[in-house]
């Protein structure tokens, strides 16, 4: 059936969004039925007819219109397929209607990641309806000029977000074999651009295959990671080292070790940013241990507002405020919505090899404004992986200045998976994963408490974990050390 006139103009702006953007028409190619291909062209007339033209809702925000005319080019076959030409004229004008559209947002100064989704989608558009030479040599032009922007040197996305990555990727792939079905010379910048996302995307991925919650990734969508792999002809090894994006990966034999060195991203590409600057991930064979809590998805605004936090991410926090600031929180966010508008501006990432283990040292300035505060953090991951070694520090800028202590909080986010239990006078934490393996926590001066968290990153929706929490005050170049080693499991005597 073709869908109501709610469905498109009083559905939710999540579901509006996803509606309108057209990406479920896949589902119904798949299906390969003469009934999916007349509910495809139906669903087509029926939004043609009723939000066909421009308008305030979100159906027309540029990255959904964008996000549509990618599912229409794509999925043209069954939408045309024994259609009439009376259908197939509206299509064709519905097409050019977004075209317009989207070209005039790129000209009135759009900015963002969903500018490189509009320059995708154009550039796509010129290629399938063989524009002129001269329209194809501008939408390649402004797709090149935006990919040099937007992908770092490293492969990283100028948003530090993984999930873009993968949401790119499924974009730019095809993309390049619309150049070559059609005989072009396919752009340089393109090809660099994909074989450098490749080993980047890698860099988050964590042993049961699930990338690392940083900065707005949320779920990971298995079938999606697995085509965007599936394209990756020299099948990369993980980028280790990712100095543009920001990003740290340690591996040793079965563990692997995520960790965000780097500072925020600029403002026009924050909107799904996160305050985690120096948190980590920590997995150990298919098992996550170590978390962040992740982003929920778009219908929850309030908890995507509290994922954003530093204190949902596996770091230390200063008397409860986050390392970065955000709109909301300043007064400003009728004005920026969900930008980030300040947060550290030096990092200092160092990283050491050494034969029996790797080194990763950051330092950056977040709690420096409001607290005098540089947050260091060293890590070490020995090479057997039986062993992470830490120390979290507290330096003052100022040592002569004020001597004003300020509450602070050591987190570790656990996997809903895990069993804690307190051990050794509370100053250890033992960790049982759910094949048996344990792992134990442990600090030799601190008091260590377990207490609530959530993990908003579940496929099912938001479950309850707990954390790992190490209270204390900033006084004087406070130093915390810390390690979770593999402990072997007792064995009954006989």
């Amino acid at each position: 059936m073709a869908a109501r006139p709610s469905n498109w103009s009083r559905a939710p702006a999540a579901w509006a969004r996803a509606l309108a953007s057209f990406s479920w028409l896949r589902h119904l190619r798949a299906a390969d039925t003469a009934v999916a291909r007349a509910n495809a062209r139906a669903l087509v007339d029926d939004f043609l007819t009723l939000a066909g033209k421009p308008s305030q809702s979100p159906a027309w925000e540029p990255q959904v219109a964008a996000r549509r005319l990618l599912a229409w080019l794509s999925q043209s076959p069954i939408i045309l397929e024994g259609a009439d030409r009376a259908f197939y004229r509206r299509f064709m004008k519905g097409i050019g209607r977004s075209q317009a559209f989207l070209e005039r947002k790129v000209a009135e100064g759009l900015v963002g990641d969903q500018r490189l989704l509009v320059a995708i989608a154009l550039a796509e558009l010129s290629l399938c309806t063989e524009a002129p030479g001269k329209a194809q040599q501008k939408s390649t032009r402004q797709l090149v000029d935006e990919l040099e922007r937007q992908i770092l040197p490293d492969g990283g996305h100028l948003s530090r977000n993984p999930q873009i990555l993968i949401d790119l990727l499924l974009d730019l792939l095809p993309l390049r074999q619309v150049y070559a079905a059609r005989g072009l010379q396919t752009p340089a910048q393109l090809l660099n651009a994909i074989d450098r996302m490749m080993p980047m995307l890698r860099l988050f991925r964590h042993g049961d295959g699930m990338l690392a919650l940083f900065n707005g990734m949320g779920v990971t969508a298995p079938e999606q990671l697995a085509t965007v792999l599936a394209y990756d002809d020299v099948r990369a090894q993980a980028l280790a080292n990712a100095p543009h994006s920001g990003y740290q990966r340690i591996e040793a034999q079965e563990v692997i070790l995520v960790m965000d060195a780097g500072r925020p991203p600029p403002r026009a590409f924050s909107h799904r940013a996160h305050a985690g600057c120096s948190s980590f991930e920590f997995s150990v064979g298919a098992q996550r241990l170590v978390i962040n809590c992740g982003a929920p998805d778009a219908n929850r605004a309030a908890a995507r507002e509290a994922a954003r936090m530093t204190a949902a991410h596996s770091t230390l926090v200063v008397d409860d405020t986050s390392s970065c600031r955000f709109a909301f929180h300043a007064g400003l966010g009728k004005w920026l919505g969900d930008e980030m508008v300040s947060g550290p501006d030096q990092v200092e990432v160092e990283r050491r090899e050494h034969s029996a283990a790797t080194m990763v040292i950051v330092a950056h300035n977040g709690y420096e404004p409001r607290f005098g505060l540089i947050h260091q953090r060293r890590i070490t991951l020995r090479k057997d992986g039986k062993q992470l070694e830490g120390a979290d520090r507290l330096r003052r800028i100022d040592p002569a200045g004020s001597s004003e202590s300020h509450p602070f909080a050591l987190r570790f986010h656990i996997h809903p998976l895990v069993r804690l239990k307190r051990v050794r006078e509370g100053r250890a934490v033992l960790c049982v994963l759910p094949n048996g393996r344990r792992w134990l926590f442990e600090t030799a001066d601190w008091l260590v408490e377990i207490e609530e968290s959530i993990f908003f990153a579940a496929p099912d929706g938001p479950r309850s974990c707990a954390q790992i929490v190490i209270h204390g005050q900033s006084d004087n170049d406070v130093e915390v050390e810390w390690s979770f080693r593999h402990v072997e499991k007792k064995r009954p005597s006989s």
